[in-house]
């Protein structure tokens, strides 16, 4: 079994200053391969204060070479990519093509923040008075945290630190103690690139860490990615303590697909949508809408083999399409949803439950699990599963697939397969959802765009990473300037106007 996970504050990798741990598992096979630190109180706060007295220099220094320190780290994650890659599948289980992927994805957050110079422009304007100018600047919050998923350990940290790092703000992280060491290895490649001792660091533990980091003093900020009942706790809390919050919640994403729709196409797209990350994915797709019912069995009819063709396997497998569940517990808690769609009378077409992998009896492993003929009232329906199941829910027309996604709960993303612009057209502008694809079925938005849901989907007023991310992570200051030539004696006592 390997050595306890630890914490990575001022510079330095540091074991936990307390007895208190969690275990860490192979998904594949059951098996515990090592342990986590969970922070007390008091190392969140050393890290707050090794930020904070970082910070000062950090905030001052020129953004070209903030962002020349995160060139060389973009090199480096580029350079070892595999090295993390395999760590992320040994703790999260998903595929190694997957994990590699989820990197590449964060790393084009890193080559987004590299732009800081520009993105960080102000505004000028002469004479907006006579002989009076103005001109604006954004400046860093201070001391920021991010609480990130155990579902892209790279990945949704990448959509949070290097905007915040560019923009000159000091960073704690704090990510799932399901999946910890792809944190300690970027911390580690930071500090090899340049990065300042205290500017990035890393807290491991539970909802103690959490809950420290939310009432800290010194933290001015707090960007989470989670489950809808805890990113409705992070945002309260985060904002009742005086800190601006963004926080990521649940999805219940759907899919239309129109009767003029390449079935062959949607039918793949699904298969990816809803089985890729063993549907362990804020965007995945659990809902398709096939309109009409001769789509929806044409549909179905293609699904069925393809699905049941998956092949799943530990995550280091090649041949492997799927990889395990994160957790015993979060199997438990899949399985449990399509025991419940049964019994609320889903018509069960493809059942991954007795799944069995020889040599791999005791891994996390569901196979892919299709639903027909679900309603809106069934639990499977409503609430954000967060597994390799897939529900198709039957609507007459095109009006009623969308009203169903608009009376949801959740807005975070959706799609539609159609041929006709005009209903794509109309279906991307009337939707009530924050991203969608128009014959794309993951449309998560590229890094120099910003990603976010609407309604329980997302808590606070700014997406993350491009234009939004660089908003959340500075405050805008506007100066306006008058000189002592051609000013006349005495005081003004009326509001400044151009009268």
């Amino acid at each position: 079994m390997n050595a306890t996970v630890g914490h990575f504050i001022a510079g330095r990798s540091l074991p936990g200053y307390g007895a208190r741990t969690a275990p860490l598992y192979n998904p594949a096979t059951g098996a515990q391969t090592g342990a986590v630190a969970l922070a007390s109180r008091e190392e969140v706060e050393a890290a707050v204060a090794a930020a904070k007295a970082a910070f000062p220099a950090w905030a001052v220094t020129p953004p070209l070479r903030r962002a020349r320190i995160l060139n060389r780290f973009l090199r480096l994650l580029e350079e070892r990519i595999d090295e993390l890659a395999a760590v992320i599948t040994a703790e999260h289980g998903k595929v190694l093509s997957d994990a590699r992927g989820e990197i590449q994805r964060g790393a084009e957050v890193v080559e987004f923040a590299t732009g800081i110079p520009h993105l960080l422009k102000g505004e000028v304007t002469e004479n907006v008075g006579t002989r009076v100018d103005s001109h604006s600047l954004r400046q860093p919050l201070g001391v920021v945290a991010g609480i990130t998923p155990f579902n892209f350990p790279a990945m949704v940290p990448m959509w949070m630190f290097p905007v915040a790092l560019a923009c000159g703000n000091c960073f704690i992280l704090k990510p799932s103690e399901r999946d910890p060491t792809a944190a300690l290895l970027m911390a580690e490649w930071l500090k090899e690139a340049g990065l300042p001792d205290g500017v990035f660091q890393v807290v491991q533990g539970d909802k103690e860490a959490v809950d420290a980091l939310l009432h800290s003093s010194g933290i001015s900020a707090v960007s989470f990615v989670g489950s809808p009942p805890i990113a409705r706790y992070i945002y309260a809390t985060a904002t009742r303590t005086g800190k601006r919050a963004q926080a990521l919640g649940g999805a219940k994403n759907h899919m239309i697909v129109m009767p003029d729709a390449d079935l062959d196409q949607a039918a793949d797209a699904l298969m990816g949508a809803a089985y890729g990350s063993a549907g362990e994915r804020c965007m995945a797709v659990s809902v398709a809408v096939p309109v009409g019912e001769a789509t929806a069995d044409a549909l179905i009819e293609r699904l069925i083999p393809r699905i049941r063709a998956l092949k799943v396997g530990p995550g280091t497998d090649p041949e492997a399409e799927m990889g395990p569940l994160v957790t015993k517990a979060h199997l438990d808690k899949v399985r449990g949803y399509i025991d419940q769609g049964v019994s609320e009378g889903a018509e069960l077409l493809v059942d991954g439950r007795g799944l069995k992998l020889q040599g791999y009896e005791d891994g996390y492993f569901l196979g892919g699990t299709l639903f027909d003929r679900v309603t809106p009232e069934m639990r499977i329906y409503r609430e954000e599963i967060f597994g390799p199941v897939l529900a198709v829910t039957r609507a007459p027309d095109f009006a009623t697939a969308a009203r169903l996604i608009n009376a949801h709960a959740f807005g975070n993303g959706t799609a539609i397969f159609t041929r006709d612009g005009d209903t794509a057209r109309e279906f991307a502008h009337a939707i009530e959802v924050g991203m969608v694809g128009i014959n794309v079925p993951i449309p998560v938005p590229m890094a120099f765009h910003s990603f976010g849901g609407w309604k329980a989907s997302l808590f606070g007023d700014h997406h993350m990473h491009g234009p939004e991310g660089v908003r959340f992570y500075t405050r805008l200051k506007t100066i306006t300037t008058r000189w002592p030539a051609g000013i006349r004696a005495g005081a003004d006592f009326v509001m400044p106007t151009m009268n």
